[in-house]
C-alpha cells in the first residue's frame, strides 16, 4: 500500500476481514436474513467453492449491516474508500483498532449470522476476548 500523507485513508493494513466461504446451509441462512432484513430482492453475492461452499463479501456485510465507509468518529474509522479497509488517521491505538473490528465483526453477527475473521495475523489481541 502506497502512503499519501495528505490522504488519511491510505493509512491501512489492507483488507481487515476475509470474505466468509460459508457451507451452502449456512449460505442459505444468511440468504433468507438478508431478505428478511433489506427486502425481498435484495441478494448477498455469491461466488461458488469448489467443494460446494459458498463463499461471500465481507464488505457488502459489513456495508449492509449498517456501517458505511468512512464509519468511525475518532483516528480509528473504516476508509472512506473500501468498507473492508480499517484505517489510522492519526494517533490511533491497537485497544481503538480492535475495539472498532469487534464492534463491525459483532454488527455483521447480529444482522446476518455471519462471523467476520480478521485478515490480520493479531499478535498479541483477539477479536473473542473483551
Amino acid at each position: 500500500m502506497v502512503i499519501d500523507p495528505d490522504d488519511p485513508d491510505s493509512v491501512s493494513a489492507g483488507s481487515f476481514f476475509t470474505n466468509p466461504i460459508l457451507e451452502a446451509e449456512e449460505f442459505g441462512a444468511l440468504d433468507r436474513r438478508a431478505a428478511a432484513r433489506l427486502g425481498a430482492g435484495v441478494r448477498p453475492p455469491r461466488f461458488a467453492e469448489p467443494d460446494g461452499r459458498v463463499k461471500t463479501s465481507a464488505a457488502w456485510l459489513i456495508e449492509r449491516a449498517g456501517f458505511s465507509k468512512g464509519y468511525g468518529d475518532g483516528a480509528i474509522g473504516i476508509s472512506a474508500k473500501h468498507a473492508l479497509a480499517l484505517v489510522n488517521r492519526g494517533g490511533g491505538t491497537t485497544a481503538e483498532l480492535v475495539a472498532l473490528a469487534r464492534e463491525l465483526a459483532g454488527g455483521v453477527r447480529d444482522a446476518f449470522g455471519v462471523e467476520l475473521r480478521p485478515e490480520p495475523t493479531l499478535v498479541g489481541v483477539s477479536l473473542h476476548s473483551r
